[in-house]
């Protein structure tokens, strides 16, 4: 990112983690398989497991289950759930890295004095270990919200409205960036600009997502945010 950054920003920007910040895919996926493998289910492909990510862990398996024609009612969600939660706990981050250009994105915004934030659906202790076992989490200090903090979650606006609080700034001086509708969909009823990345996971195209703009690279953040009143 080559433009220059406002010293004295009064802006938020909040970010999903999933799919947004971090392709966290190849962990989920290793989890997953291990818990259907128990279950004497046949095992997703990686491309079938990127679009079930988004909802949060539950989803996840009760998604999986769905899949393989698994009711998802009763103690064998809740137990598949509880072991996907040991697997992928245990190893959030052996191979999840954060997106090309996010580290250099986020060091440029803090350095620029935007509060940032992430909401995420991801369970509130997951979302942390992944965020410090990639050294991110410094960025957003106790503005991490997951999907497990509230009683509410993405799409509802109060999840990505408690994160904006947090930051200390308002909703009117916050975007949002994400991946899915889910995070689209947030920002809409919370009033709030919305930027999405198309690398995401979701199977809705980009220009299905409805964003106010599209990136396909951390480098084009900073431009996108700008054009969208960042500091204006």
């Amino acid at each position: 990112m080559t433009e220059a950054m406002p010293q004295a920003s009064d802006h938020a920007v909040i970010f999903d983690l999933d799919g947004t910040l971090v392709d966290t895919l190849p962990d989920l996926h290793v989890a997953l398989n291990r818990v259907l493998k128990e279950e004497g289910l046949q095992t997703l492909a990686p491309a079938e497991t990127r679009l079930m990510i988004g909802g949060g862990a539950r989803n996840l398996i009760e998604l999986a289950f769905q899949k393989r024609q698994v009711a998802t009612e009763g103690d064998r969600i809740e137990a598949g759930f509880d072991r996907f939660l040991d697997y992928y706990g245990a190893e959030p981050t052996v191979h999840s890295r954060p997106y090309p250009g996010v580290l250099e994105a986020l060091t440029t915004l803090s350095k620029g004095g935007a509060a940032l934030g992430v909401c995420t659906n991801k369970p509130q202790d997951m979302a942390q270990q992944v965020l410090q076992g990639l050294q991110l989490s410094h960025f957003f200090g106790d503005a991490v919200i997951g999907g497990d903090a509230l009683p509410i979650r993405k799409p509802d606006a109060r999840h990505l409205l408690a994160v904006v609080e947090r930051t200390g700034r308002t909703p009117d001086k916050t975007i949002m960036v994400g991946d899915s509708e889910t995070d689209v969909g947030a920002a809409r009823n919370a009033n709030i600009p919305v930027i999405a990345v198309d690398f995401g996971y979701t199977a809705l195209t980009p220009e299905e997502l409805k964003a106010d703009i599209i990136i396909s690279h951390f480098d084009e953040l900073l431009p996108a945010l700008v054009t969208l009143g960042f500091n204006a």
